[in-house]
């Protein structure tokens, strides 16, 4: 009789490199490749439009890579622990196989799963540096603390400790008969997508990995913060999602080499960074990692100005109209985005990271929470109290403010830097300009930041 182990694809939805998938194989002479669309995700309102169409392609993708090898992905929905019970239970399966996650849902999914799979003899493998490139834990300060909070010293420690190795992906995939599943999600069923929404799947995402090694990679140094450019990887959707493994990246990264391939492995590493500290911390998604006594303010009009890229200052939102388009955003225009909300604005940064989560195809919650918080001075960042100023953000990393033309097409006559502040045209320039005046004064706004925290 044949031995059968489950493969549970979660943020791991790829062939290659997928020392989840790899391990299944070399545990049991059959596998069942299985994803449970979980009504958990549903319930916390995570299931976000923009994330269910790339999810769709994702799913796609992987099935037919298995398809190409002799076996199918089998898709349910439910809750996790139950179907994962049912498929057990339905081809005596001996072990399941997950990647290990950071965030208090995927510690409470794995609970789920253990306490489901208690009695049936099969057993939870999980498994560490699937999701990111070093596993949270594998390296901590000195001292007894259980992680890094600075990033610059685990950096050092990061690469110190290595990469693990690269794995191929398998040939043959034999998937036991018998088991059913619902069918494939259909991307365009789904409503209330970003219009420029990009497609997943690691067809997609390998291409544009090997794309990225052989041409831009090399420019990253000089240009990542260049906005109209547009510079970077674009990957981070598919990292967020595993068709893309960020090991292989890493590595394949470093075997480039250069200013560019070491400025875009420090990315990694910012990346592996933040899941630690969650993993340590799960309570950082949503409470403030190193409080600040702030006293929020909640002033619905300036929040549905930022939200609606109408704020009056044009690089903020070019950067709003930049996600509500695509689902991403440029680093450095989430960066500005955020500052302006929770440091000029002066508004909580939960308010900035759900509407992020709405959006964002590449919505992680590792990333996205203590990136906000790390902006809005609550989190890791060593200068808590750093404000970018829009308009010099503007005239540094867009100086001809081609960024802002792009996606703010009332601008689109101003010439050069003047685009930055439209507010100080006059005469000819002013009109016919259909662009709102600044909702908030910023020299005003910094005093009262700064008074708010303590520092007039």
């Amino acid at each position: 009789m044949s031995s059968v182990a489950v493969v549970l694809f979660t943020s791991d939805l790829r062939l290659h490199d997928n020392p989840v998938l790899r391990a299944a194989l070399g545990d049991a002479d059959e596998v069942v490749p299985l994803f449970v669309r979980d009504d958990a995700v549903h319930r916390a309102g995570f299931d976000a439009p923009n994330r269910l169409a790339f999810l769709a392609d994702c799913l796609a993708d992987l099935d037919a890579g298995l398809r190409d090898r002799g076996g199918r992905l089998i898709v349910r929905q439910g809750e996790i622990a139950r179907e994962v019970k049912r498929v057990v239970e339905r081809t005596g399966a001996d072990s399941v196989h997950i990647a290990a996650g950071v965030s208090g849902y995927a510690a409470q999914r794995e609970e789920r799963i253990r306490e489901a799979l208690a009695g049936t003899g099969c057993a939870l493998r999980v498994h560490d540096a699937v999701v990111t490139a070093l596993a949270p834990g594998r390296v901590v300060p000195t001292g007894g603390k259980d992680h890094f909070a600075v990033f610059t010293p685990y950096f050092r420690r990061w690469e110190a400790e290595g990469v693990r190795g690269t794995l191929a992906a398998p040939r043959t995939v034999r998937v036991p008969d018998g088991v059913s599943g619902d069918a494939l999600p259909d991307r365009d069923t789904i409503k209330n997508l970003s219009p420029g929404l990009a497609r997943g799947g690691e067809e997609a995402g390998r291409k544009l990995v090997t794309s990225w090694l052989h041409g831009p990679m090399a420019g990253y140094e000089d240009g990542h913060d260049d906005l109209a450019g547009d510079a970077t990887s674009r990957l981070s959707p598919h990292l967020h999602f595993g068709t893309v493994s960020a090991a292989e990246l890493a590595n394949r990264a470093r075997e480039k080499g250069g200013p560019g391939g070491e400025a875009f492995v420090r990315q990694l590493a910012w990346r592996d960074f933040h899941h630690q500290v969650l993993a340590a911390r799960p309570d950082a998604s949503w409470s403030d990692y190193r409080p600040r006594h702030d006293r929020w303010r909640s002033d619905e009009d300036e929040i549905e100005a930022w939200k609606s890229g109408r704020t009056g200052y044009p690089l903020v939102d070019a950067a709003m109209r930049q996600l509500a388009h695509e689902g991403w955003m440029h680093n450095r225009g989430r960066m500005l985005a955020a500052s302006f909300l929770t440091k000029t604005l002066y508004v909580d940064w939960r308010v900035g990271a759900r509407h992020f989560l709405d959006l964002l195809v590449d919505g992680d919650v590792a990333n996205n929470q203590l990136n906000w918080q790390w902006v809005a001075g609550t989190g890791t960042d060593t200068r808590p109290n750093r404000v970018l100023n829009p308009v010099i953000q503007g005239k540094r990393f867009d100086p001809d403010g081609a960024y802002v033309r792009r996606w703010v097409p009332e601008l689109a006559e101003v010439e050069g830097s003047a685009i930055h502040e439209p507010w100080k045209l006059a005469g000819p320039d002013r009109a016919g300009v259909d662009y709102p005046d600044p909702v908030v004064d910023l020299a005003e706004a910094r005093s009262r930041f700064e008074r708010a925290r303590g520092l007039d």
